[in-house]
């Protein structure tokens, strides 16, 4: 244990005992020394999250002045359609970006575009950027995965987020042929290193868009299409706070900082909820615990909250979906209902 861990579990003793630095709460010294230790519990608690963010390379966030065209209207179109008219939009927004000398911006949306073959559900080239992009026949598929990420993935850092979604895929495919994964970046992520990834602020408005679009995949899926939600760091506080509806097999959290609820049950999904960890992922050292509107309260790989274990061998916070690796083995498993699939 830390000695940051150990200042905050001794300070929740203090205050789950009720008396404080041994004074009644009742009293009002009590009270005020009750305040001090909810104060200082908070400045840890933040201190952490922050010490344990700045512990890993941040990639720039993207500006908020790039110039893009509105985005397309295709959120009840076919996915055929919804394809062509956001990657025509992603073009525009690329071409838009380099007269505007965003070079930088511009070369990564045109790497977006995979040589014209990409298929986006929905594109949004403004500010930080939104994308839906879907890898496999989303019609034909019975197993559809969604990818929810977590801080700092925008427009800017695409691409390691998408080189997860193809490695996903790949391996699915490998097993199940009629298989397609979505990646979701549909809200605005918090930074790593910011006052919004400390509280449920970003997940809650996400969650508002969430469960919406897995009600369209639901529409344009197969009858017998069975759906998986696979949600990263900050993205699993999305997840659960996100009611999935009843195609929603599985609901999957890793690297997760918490969730805001004390269990799985309480999460509003009728899904086996899962969890995992990897041993060299650094979110394991944040405090998980929960004052006020900060924190995320109980850690979901946790016995406590109830959530199904899987096994994610020694990966770091941003590795779970590489190649080869062990988590992205025991995702797959749950993903195609593998009987074995595999336990912590």
């Amino acid at each position: 244990m830390t000695r940051l861990e150990g200042r905050t579990e001794g300070h929740l003793a203090e205050l789950r005992d009720g008396h404080p630095e041994g004074r009644p709460e009742g009293r009002p010294e009590g009270r005020r020394t009750a305040a001090r230790l909810r104060g200082r519990l908070r400045r840890t608690l933040l201190a952490g999250l922050v010490a344990a963010a700045v512990a890993v390379p941040v990639s720039a966030a993207a500006s908020s002045d790039v110039p893009a065209p509105i985005p397309a209207a295709t959120e009840r179109a076919a996915p055929r359609e919804a394809y062509a008219a956001n990657l025509a939009n992603l073009a525009e927004a690329a071409r838009t970006a380099r007269d505007a000398g965003r070079t930088g911006r511009a070369d990564r949306l045109q790497a977006m575009a995979a040589e014209g073959t990409a298929q986006f559900l929905a594109f949004d080239g403004r500010a930080r950027g939104r994308a839906v992009e879907v890898f496999g026949d989303l019609e034909t598929a019975d197993r559809i995965t969604v990818l929810v990420p977590g801080s700092d993935t925008t427009l800017d850092t695409y691409q390691r987020f998408r080189a997860g979604a193809v490695a996903l895929h790949q391996r699915l495919k490998a097993e199940h042929d009629r298989s397609a994964v979505v990646a979701w970046l549909g809200y605005d992520t918090p930074g790593t290193v910011s006052a919004t990834v400390l509280t449920a602020g970003r997940a809650e408005e996400a969650a508002a868009g969430l469960a919406p679009f897995l009600r369209r995949l639901e529409e344009l899926s197969v009858p017998e299409a069975r759906l998986s939600l696979l949600c990263h760091s900050y993205g699993s506080v999305v997840c659960a706070r996100t009611a999935t509806g009843p195609k929603v097999g599985d609901l999957v959290l890793y690297g997760s900082p918490g969730t805001g609820a004390a269990s799985a049950s309480e999460l509003p999904t009728a899904a086996r909820v899962w969890a995992g960890r990897g041993a060299d992922d650094w979110i394991g050292g944040v405090p998980h615990v929960r004052v006020g509107a900060v924190g995320f309260g109980t850690d979901p790989v946790s016995p406590a909250f109830g959530a199904r274990a899987f096994a994610a061998g020694r990966v770091a916070h941003s590795d779970y979906l590489k190649p080869g690796t062990e988590s992205l083995d025991s995702l797959a498993r749950i993903v195609l209902g593998t009987p074995e699939a595999p336990r912590a």
